[in-house]
């Protein structure tokens, strides 16, 4: 960050006559620089940062199983071969996660954010493509992925800095879209490839038998419920440009329960979470309210206990 930006708040749009023209043009522009609060930035930041280590040890640990796969497997992704990425082999594969942890956990410490940030964004490009360059390819990276590449653009925030800044406001405004057309193009990917029969089918049906819990087994017995689920699939996410139009801060509140209960319901019933696309969804919330709602927390917390009476003096 600058010397100026540091010491003051970001100047928005509407302070500088021009910045932004009228019409629709001037009003996506707007959309996309609304300024927020850097201290939202700073609290994502840590969260993004701080899943690494889980997700590189715990929620997709077969990467680094990788290691032990004779090269020959490798199929590189287009970006893999565009770039001309290395071949994972042990070594290669073994310094970029432990490279990645580090990079991960120093970032978090708020230090040197846009060396560290990106940093860890390349990284964690990388390995992606050692993850996803053997056949499998998910789609529940991108919006994670897109945080760590917009980070490193915003500079010095703090966790209790007030300071709004357009630069935040665009990271931010990045990673939302990018969660919606997560959802929108999934849809569009269901039509695409399975047709209308993806939601006529036995689509849910065939999860549930695989993979099914004791939550969701029971709906193997209600004719045409999980049909009726899958069309609901399809229109909600067909929907989702619809959450770019979420402003105040309830409703972000309200958006982010809605779709981390969504996400939470799919793992109960077929034990499948998108983890890394839930972090992207915590990008959302308005975390610069945190430590007002802490405060104002503890203070019912206070006022619920029975005060103590003071002992009586001596005498």
């Amino acid at each position: 960050m600058s010397a100026r930006s540091a010491s003051a708040p970001a100047p928005t749009a509407a302070a500088r006559p021009g910045a932004a023209g009228r019409g629709p043009l001037g009003a996506v522009s707007r959309w996309w620089t609304r300024p927020v609060p850097l201290a939202r930035v700073a609290v994502f930041r840590t969260i993004a940062y701080l899943f690494i280590p889980v997700d590189v040890f715990l929620t997709t640990a077969w990467v680094g199983a990788h290691a032990d796969v004779p090269t020959a497997y490798y199929r590189p992704l287009l970006v893999g071969r565009l770039l001309d990425l290395p071949t994972p082999t042990s070594t290669v594969v073994h310094v970029v996660q432990w490279a990645l942890v580090a990079a991960a956990l120093a970032a978090a410490t708020g230090r040197a954010p846009r060396l560290l940030g990106t940093a860890v964004f390349l990284l964690y490009f990388e390995w992606m493509v050692i993850a996803m360059s053997y056949g499998k390819v998910d789609h529940d990276r991108i919006a994670y992925l897109v945080a760590l590449a917009v980070l490193p653009t915003i500079g010095v925030a703090r966790w209790r800095d007030r300071r709004s800044s357009e630069a935040a406001g665009w990271a931010m405004a990045a990673v939302l879209v990018t969660v919606v057309l997560t959802y929108f193009l999934a849809a569009w990917a269901k039509t695409r490839f399975g047709g209308w029969d993806w939601a006529t089918g036995s689509t849910l049906t065939r999860a549930v038998v695989r993979r099914g819990t004791f939550l969701s087994e029971w709906t193997l017995e209600v004719p045409g419920l999980l049909m009726g689920l899958q069309f609901a699939m399809l229109v909600l996410e067909f929907a989702a440009p619809l959450m770019l139009l979420v402003w105040s801060n309830r409703a972000r509140v309200a958006l982010v329960a809605l779709l981390l209960g969504f996400h939470a319901t799919v793992y109960a019933g077929v034990t499948i979470v998108f983890l890394p696309h839930c972090i992207a969804i915590l990008s959302i919330l308005p975390w610069e309210k945190a430590p007002e709602a802490s405060a104002a927390l503890r203070g019912r917390l206070g006022a619920g206990r029975t005060p103590v009476p003071a002992a009586a003096p001596p005498g």
